[in-house]
């Protein structure tokens, strides 16, 4: 019994010593403004371990680097970059032999519709006309095409990256829904974004209805000058313009979600939601992860808690 009560006592002994020594490096940490104390540990701060860590900060430099693979970058300047310089990310992505497809189907594209423009303000032939915006529409789809392409081989160590499915949702609505695999969501996105069109087109052509018919009814020589009351037609114009700015803010929030469900989801296909839950307590102790932000040295007893989920 009493070599248990000295063990015991032993171990509090130790304990208290060590919470004491740590108590007092705290203390000593923080002292009055303008003391020894304070310029001496500012004055180690710049040679701590973290000051050795910070990169320069990116600059346009870095970027035609990473380009000739000297460095790297992450996914969002690669597409950011891509829209100023197509075929950049290809270059990125060492996929070479696809730059002059890149450049030569929007170079051909956009030819091709010049020339048929000029045919058309020569002739006046609607077949020109429309021969030269299928032509632009193909530049543009070619072009768009090339920004997705460098987005979709962008290399990364894991099956899932968060930013490539916000990215790709930000291309192609339900795009980054089906990257996380979650098909079922893209009905209802297009569904909103269908019906937010479908209202903003109508509550548009209202607007310009009686927004004419206000004109009109202002108007002392128009026919409809004494049928319509202008306050009237004024009030309903307003009314639908109204109506048609709540529905495109509307769109804008079902496409901002959509990126932002793409985002959120693919940062939740590493999240364990098995039900194994476990917890381990055991006694530890606690060393200081940088010694250049403590005094004291010594390590600290405790316990120490595990959870597994």
């Amino acid at each position: 019994m009493k070599t248990r009560s000295f063990i015991t006592l032993l171990a509090l002994l130790l304990i208290s010593t060590v919470a004491h020594a740590q108590f007092v490096g705290q203390m000593k940490q923080v002292g009055p403004p303008g003391s020894n104390q304070n310029q001496t540990q500012t004055n180690q701060d710049p040679d701590s371990t973290y000051s050795d860590s910070t990169r320069e900060p990116y600059s346009l430099k870095r970027y035609f680097n990473s380009l000739l693979g000297r460095d790297s970058m992450n996914i969002t300047r690669m597409w950011g970059g891509s829209f100023i310089l197509p075929g950049s990310s290809q270059l990125y992505n060492k996929q070479y032999w696809k730059i002059p497809v890149v450049y030569g189907s929007i170079g051909g594209f956009a030819y091709a519709g010049y020339r048929n423009n000029i045919k058309w303000l020569d002739t006046k032939d609607s077949k020109y006309k429309s021969t030269r915006d299928l032509m632009y529409l193909g530049a543009a789809l070619s072009y768009w095409s090339s920004i997705l392409d460098g987005v979709s081989n962008y290399k990364y160590p894991k099956d899932i990256l968060p930013a490539r499915a916000s990215l790709y949702s930000a291309m192609l609505p339900g795009l980054g829904q089906v990257y996380n695999g979650d098909y079922w969501k893209i009905p209802i996105f297009y569904g909103g974004l269908i019906a937010t069109g479908y209202f903003i087109s109508s509550n548009n052509s209202q607007f310009k209805r009686y927004k004419m018919m206000y004109y009109e009814t202002s108007n002392p020589e128009s026919e409809l000058y004494e049928k319509f009351n202008p306050e009237t037609m004024k009030y309903y114009k307003d009314t639908y313009r109204r109506f048609r700015d709540y529905s495109i803010l509307a769109g804008i929030a079902v496409y901002v979600l959509n990126i932002i469900d793409a985002n959120v989801f693919a940062h939740l296909q590493d999240f364990d939601v098995s039900d194994d839950l476990s917890a381990s307590f055991a006694p530890g102790i606690v060393i200081p992860l940088n010694p250049s932000y403590t005094v004291n040295m010594n390590p600290a007893v405790g316990f120490k808690l595990n959870l597994s989920f």
